[in-house]
């Protein structure tokens, strides 16, 4: 009975350790959802204003919006713990296979078997996937009791990834890919350097930014006060940054929605399959290579999570806020949140299924 209560405990609270802010994500992002489409309905005319307001594809209000939703996130990142990654080569080297290649490869292959008529939801899925999660992987790790500094370098190396690698990797599974199966490309009218314009000004700009604040205050205030005062206080206002950008654009495609529901859940469906399945591949790599739970929960976390802020910039810088392809990205976070938050439960159940509890020396 003893031994009952200590395994539920950790359960019980998962959800309650959540912030006000992360335990009703899901709420705010359908709240802001709402608001979006019913200011599109009784104000018509805002569609007008935004576009006019606009750099390139990009209304300025919401380029504002993109850029802090990111900022705040990467100001969070650990980035001086970077150096451990040759202390873990092996479990570093299999996050980097299975962010990198087969979390793209999974998402890619799930967009069409889903989505063979979207073509536009198609290419947003993709985008999703190529997106490496960099912020709430940081949450669901420590709910599931992994290992917070592994995380925190993993984080870290996705973010510098991703300036390198999405670019390429974006042109090649929308472009490239789909001509080796004699599929539609649904890119051809987008060039790597349209790509690239958007990850390098929506993600390029917040981390240089993130990464000038945090080496700033680490030297001039110290780590507690970064830590414990600072982040605190300016990470939930990144939150502001998402749901302005989800009403923004909710007022320019409410119409679409109406008229088109079924298409928004068909995308709801393989991103819910894309999650378990990165989650359990991860978890079934880790326990063949035999990492002990905490790296195998990080691992496992990381690989199933996404980065959908900087989906939803890519998505918007490079097709309009307007475009199924940034609709389809903003669905990301609406099923990612709760199927996160059940994974957790699954990923506890896993330790006492299948990992030896390490005992402590006496």
């Amino acid at each position: 009975m003893a031994q009952s209560a200590t395994i539920t405990q950790p359960q019980v609270g998962v959800f309650q350790r959540l912030s006000l802010l992360d335990r009703f994500l899901p709420l705010w992002i359908f709240a802001a959802m709402a608001l979006g489409v019913l200011l599109g309905a009784v104000a018509p005319g805002i569609k007008d204003l935004f576009n006019a307001l606009s750099i390139g594809t990009v209304s300025f209000p919401i380029a504002i919006g993109l850029l802090w939703m990111m900022y705040p996130v990467l100001a969070k990142v650990k980035y001086e713990e970077l150096g451990k990654v040759a202390q873990a080569w092996e479990q570093f080297g299999v996050s980097l296979i299975l962010n990198w290649l087969i979390g793209p490869i999974v998402m890619f292959i799930l967009a069409w078997v889903f989505l063979p008529d979207l073509p536009h939801f198609r290419t947003g899925l993709i985008i999703v996937g190529l997106a490496r999660c960099i912020a709430m992987v940081l949450i669901w790790n420590m709910l599931a009791g992994g290992d917070s500094e592994y995380c925190a370098v993993l984080v870290a190396l996705n973010s510098i990834f991703q300036i390198v690698m999405y670019s390429p990797l974006a042109y090649f599974f929308l472009a490239v890919v789909p001509s080796w199966f004699g599929m539609q490309s649904t890119a051809v009218n987008i060039s790597m350097g349209d790509i690239a314009k958007s990850v390098l000004i929506f993600l390029g700009i917040p981390l240089a930014a993130g990464i000038l604040t945090r080496f700033y205050f680490l030297r001039t205030r110290g780590t507690e006060w970064y830590e414990t005062r600072l982040m605190p206080r300016l990470g939930p206002t990144a939150m502001i940054g998402l749901l302005f950008t989800i009403v923004v654009m909710f007022s320019m495609q409410g119409d679409k929605i109406l008229a088109a529901p079924f298409d928004v859940l068909r995308v709801a469906i393989p991103l819910l399959v894309y999650f378990v399945v990165m989650f359990f591949l991860s978890f079934g790599l880790s326990l063949w290579r035999k990492f002990p739970y905490e790296l195998a929960a990080t691992q496992s976390f990381t690989a199933a999570s996404n980065n959908f802020e900087l989906a939803i910039a890519v998505a918007v810088g490079t097709f309009s806020i307007a475009s199924q392809e940034a609709l389809a990205a903003v669905i990301g976070p609406l099923i990612e949140v709760p199927v996160l938050i059940g994974l957790v439960y699954v990923a506890l159940w896993i330790k006492r299924a299948w990992f030896k509890p390490v005992r402590a020396n006496a």
